[in-house]
């Protein structure tokens, strides 16, 4: 096959792995799941409405008609609660989060922080973001020709990021060793471990957490600088302080009880904001930078695009790159920045004609969701064009989660959505990406969905 065809095919159908015809038995699983759980999913996963299965545990049914998924979580989302085994996971640090709360805790913290997130703050962000994509393309230009590993350059500029709209103190530490601690951090939770499958009490100790725990007191040390440094500068001069989203943070309050969040919900959100607002959206440009490179097609739109639109008013940048949010929002279908939500039912309910027993654990995974072929046309190929004006309006609310959906929607999906588009078109807008000869990309399941070995790239000053 002429070279310029293999190009096409592989820009078409970017790289996953293929379907099992059967589950796979105990032994089998706890090693891929270990190693990675995208590897486990079996034709059925993407063709059924619901497979039912189960655990060492107990039952399991994995959703995908979006009726039943809005009914998990919108239309009887209380009777759907995180699971035992998501909680145990996510505990390491982010307790008392917005990502990991409940009942009133959450809703508290949902109410407080929701303005924090809004469209006009973020909006507001839109100048700092463009000053840390230009930090990027100024970095990126002193290795013109050169191989660089644009998955870990992803990590530093939404680091950077952070530190421009939500710290703008500072970390108080190296940012470098924030991002390999952060790195080290969703490598030990992403691995799941074979003692929570088999149901093992959690007294029992678990390897991941002895690595967890220098990692854990970076980020407390971290924190507490964060959180001092900045409460002594609002008392010694309560106007100068920036109104970023730490000062915003540390002045919420419920707005239905004036109840302003404790010191544990500080920090636990602070951690929560590092963890998600630094690796998500790291990978989702990760994924659209080598998903542009592999399609010369929709590289030259989104050059084109950046040509025209990286210009006049800076607060409503990312409103004009239309096609490139469309490229994000392809990436973020293939490779989901959430790749599971899971519930576990309190009562018995119907789910896509199944009957759902009590303490079944109910699993929607996007990464599924998003490629099943009830729901989308050509579901494995990378085609932007879906996301545009005309088709987006087509596709089910329920069937496209990349940030969840309902009460728990990601509250920073807006903030994310506009880094990305921002980074990746001036990425764009100054170079071409050429993936190492030899290469290959491979989606990992580690919380996130990471390529193995990173993203290794040519990079050469646009002509």
């Amino acid at each position: 096959m002429d070279a310029n065809l293999l190009d096409l095919a592989a820009a078409l159908n970017p790289p996953a792995p293929t379907p099992r015809l059967q589950p796979l038995g105990l032994v089998a699983l706890l090693r891929v799941l270990a190693n990675n759980p995208l590897e486990a999913w079996t034709k059925a996963h993407f063709e059924d409405p619901i497979v039912m299965g189960g655990l060492s545990v107990g039952r399991v049914a994995v959703v995908s008609e979006p009726a039943a998924i809005r009914r998990v979580l919108m239309e009887n989302c209380n009777n759907y609660q995180k699971d035992w085994l998501q909680r145990r996971i996510l505990s390491a640090g982010l307790t008392n989060g917005l990502l990991t709360a409940e009942n009133n805790q959450w809703r508290t913290q949902r109410r407080a922080l929701a303005p924090l997130f809004a469209r006009k703050t973020v909006m507001n962000f839109s100048a700092a973001m463009v000053d840390a994509a230009h930090a990027l393309v100024e970095r990126l230009s002193q290795h013109e020709g050169q191989i660089v590993d644009l998955a870990v350059e992803a990590t530093r500029v939404t680091l950077d990021v952070l530190e421009r709209t939500i710290f703008s103190d500072g970390f108080g530490h190296d940012p470098e060793e924030i991002r390999l601690a952060m790195k080290g951090y969703f490598e030990a939770i992403g691995r799941i471990d074979p003692f929570d499958v088999l149901g093992v009490p959690s007294v029992v100790p678990r390897l991941r957490r002895w690595k967890l725990r220098p990692m854990l007191r970076l980020f407390d040390d971290t924190i507490d600088t964060i959180i001092s440094r900045r409460r002594r500068r609002i008392a010694s001069d309560p106007g100068g302080a920036p109104r970023d989203i730490l000062t915003l943070l540390l002045e919420a309050k419920d707005p239905e009880t004036g109840e302003a969040l404790s010191e544990i919900e500080i920090k636990a959100n602070i951690l929560t904001f590092i963890a998600a607002g630094h690796e998500t959206t790291a990978n989702c440009i990760t994924w659209s930078l080598f998903l542009l490179s592999q399609s010369p097609q929709w590289r030259e739109r989104i050059q084109v695009e950046a040509d025209r639109a990286l210009t006049g008013d800076i607060t409503s940048v990312a409103e004009r790159l239309v096609e490139t949010r469309a490229v994000i929002d392809e990436a973020n279908r293939l490779y989901p920045p959430i790749t599971a939500i899971s519930r576990s039912a309190l009562a018995s309910d119907e789910l896509a004609g199944q009957n759902i027993k009590r303490g079944t654990m109910v699993v929607i995974a996007p990464y599924v969701l998003h490629r099943h072929r009830a729901l989308w046309s050509e579901p494995s190929s990378f085609d932007p064009s879906r996301f545009l004006h005309g088709a987006r309006e087509r596709i089910d609310r329920f069937a496209y989660l990349p940030f969840g959906v309902g009460p728990r929607v990601c509250i920073g999906a807006t903030f994310a959505l506009q880094e990305a588009s921002i980074v990746v078109a001036t990425v764009m807008q100054q170079f071409t990406l050429e993936l190492e000869p030899g290469h290959k990309v491979w989606p990992v399941q580690k919380v996130t969905l990471r390529p193995r070995g990173g993203l290794p790239m040519i990079v050469r000053r646009r002509a």
